[in-house]
């Protein structure tokens, strides 16, 4: 009875040791198999895939433009530079002469005020009025008619509208303050009264 039991437990045993084998050769199997997968994803040149990419090298940079375009910009500055100057020097007495306008425009109130044109007073006024009119053409300013004609928003400023018998609607039919240029560039703009043509009735 106990020669049979030992040989009963034996081969339990062997079938339980044939159990483990089996399932460590199903397990190595496995293994092998994800390790072939694995090495199968890697890289075929797995020295080249180690190996850091190189920074690519910066494209050389095309000095010929380059100084062409500094030369241009440079060309351009002093062309800037000498037309600054010019304009500097062209109106540099733009704000002194526009000082002068108000005691020209007094001298020329007071000449048409003047009831005797002979009186050696008023030929005193007139000959100062004439000596400003030069001095400031000599420096470029010259006064500019606005009487009789259409408004100019950019020379002229339009202080009231009233009727007027012989101006056209939208012209000019009184000048209150006369507008002046220096060398072709606006100094004062002129203050104008405007027609708002005939009256009614």
């Amino acid at each position: 009875m106990m020669f049979f039991g030992r040989r009963r437990k034996t081969r339990e045993m062997d079938r339980e040791e044939e159990k483990e084998k089996k399932a460590e050769a199903q397990a190595e199997e496995m293994v092998e198999e994800t390790a072939a997968e694995m090495k199968a994803e890697e890289p075929e040149d797995k020295a080249a895939a180690e190996k850091p990419a190189e920074p690519e090298k910066p494209a050389e940079p095309d000095w010929k433009d380059q100084y062409a375009r500094l030369l241009a910009d440079f060309d351009n500055f002093k062309k800037r530079t000498v037309r600054d100057r010019e304009d500097t020097y062209r109106y540099a007495e733009a704000d002194i002469l526009k000082d002068i306008l108000p005691a020209v425009d007094n001298l020329a109130l007071a000449l048409g005020n003047a009831k005797d044109k002979e009186d050696d007073f008023v030929k005193g006024v007139q000959l100062v009025y004439d000596t400003f009119l030069k001095a400031l053409k000599d420096h470029g300013a010259e006064p500019f008619d606005s009487v009789g004609k259409e408004l100019d928003p950019e020379k002229m400023e339009a202080i009231a509208t009233l009727p007027s018998e012989t101006v056209e609607e939208g012209k000019v039919s009184n000048e209150v303050k006369r507008g002046w240029t220096l060398k072709e560039k606006l100094l004062r703009a002129a203050q104008v009264v405007v027609s708002s043509g005939k009256a009614n009735g």
